[in-house]
This record gives C-alpha cells, structure tokens and sequence, in this order.
C-alpha cells in the first residue's frame, strides 16, 4: 500500500511510518489539513491515516472538503473515541474510526481492509475516463477519440492504475507494488521500458499527449 499519513505528532506520526515501512508498505506525510489535501490532489495514495485533532484544518474539514471527489479510503484517528464522535467522523465521509490509544496490528488489518475494498471496488465493472481517453474495466476495452488501442495485460493493468488516479503523480514503486507485486523497489527498468511502449500507443498519434513523466518519481496522466 501507498499511505499517507496525516498526523501534527510528529513522534506518532514516525511511529506508524516506521511500522508500516516495515510491513512493506511506503508512506507520505503530512503534518496539517492543508498540506494533506495538496498531496491528495497531487499524488496518488491507496488509502489515508488522518488524525482529526489537526492544524489549520482539522480533520473533519479535510473530510468534508473531500467529499464529492475521488480520493482513496480514509481511516480517522482520535483520541475523540465516544460513539457521538465515532459517528460525526463517520458522517463526515470517513471510512472507518479508530480511537487511540490503539494497537498497530489493528490499524494495519483495518488499512489493508480498505485498500482492497478500494481496489475490488475499481475494477468491479466501471469505465474510466480521462480527456479522451476511456477504458472500459469490465470489456478490458480501451479508445482514444472512439480509436480502439490494443494493449497487452501488462500494459492493461499500468494504464488502469494511472487512469483510477488521474492528474495525480503514481510513483514507480507504486506501479511495482500493484502491477507486478513487488514490495521492493528492485534494480530494473521494467516500468520504464512498459511506460515507454505503453505512452507509444496511447499518445504517439493524438495530441496533446496525457502521459507524462515526474523526474525521478513516476508518472501523471492527464
């Protein structure tokens, strides 16, 4: 998984990286409302650790400015832990409460939850679109302008995962993680060489070209 946590405590905040990361999942951090709700518009993430005691915005602000956009998961911690507040969260758009104190092993069993969820939800019979390109999930059918474009199932599975997060940068281990089931970052050019054929065949004849590339980082579309 691709976390972000968004935490002003900056000793919890390593603690639950550091905890992750030796799960093998990577994370992103965020130390107040605003800053979260930048990397969300930028980066792409599977599912979100928000504290709701946060500055700037608090997190029932990030939840409720969230709401009516795409954005992954979102796990609310607080030491707000009575029902009432369990339920305002909730309300608020959250997709699960946690109140601290907690215990890690539950955190990280209710983060894989969502993020598979999240998943099985994705590619459960939609049709993405992006300017004027459009797959089709369920028909494993891709166009551009009403042009059919052939794509291996490697290319199929890059070019979902960039197209489910549109406009947002996904880092080259995140397409490792997802599309080949790497949780390292092993020492190849295996994205490299599929984005190259993959950008060949969804940008090469039309403009203006979506796929673009992040020095360093990874990959927008859009």
């Amino acid at each position: 998984m691709r976390v972000l946590i968004v935490e002003d405590d900056a000793a919890v905040s390593y603690w639950i990286g550091a905890k992750l990361g030796g799960s093998g999942h990577s994370c992103r951090f965020a130390g107040d409302g605003e800053d979260a709700l930048r990397l969300l518009r930028e980066e792409a993430f599977d599912v979100v650790v928000l504290d709701r005691m946060l500055p700037k915005l608090d997190g029932m602000e990030v939840l409720r400015r969230l709401q009516g956009t795409r954005h992954p998961p979102v796990l609310v911690l607080s030491a707000l832990d009575e029902t009432t507040e369990r339920v305002a969260g909730l309300r608020a758009g959250a997709d699960d409460y946690l109140g601290k104190p907690f215990d890690f092993a539950e955190l990280l069993v209710r983060l894989e939850h969502l993020a598979t969820r999240r998943a099985a939800l994705a590619g459960a019979g939609d049709v993405l679109e992006v300017a004027d390109l459009v797959m089709d999930v369920t028909r494993r059918h891709v166009t551009r302008r009403g042009v059919p474009i052939e794509l291996t199932d490697k290319e199929f599975k890059l070019l979902h995962i960039l197209m489910s997060n549109p406009g947002r940068t996904v880092t080259r281990s995140m397409l490792l993680e997802k599309a080949w089931g790497y949780g390292f970052n092993p020492p190849t050019n295996l994205v490299e060489v599929h984005v190259f054929k993959l950008r060949a065949k969804i940008d090469k004849d039309f403009d203006p070209p979506l796929l673009k590339t992040v020095r360093a980082i990874g990959y927008v579309l859009g």
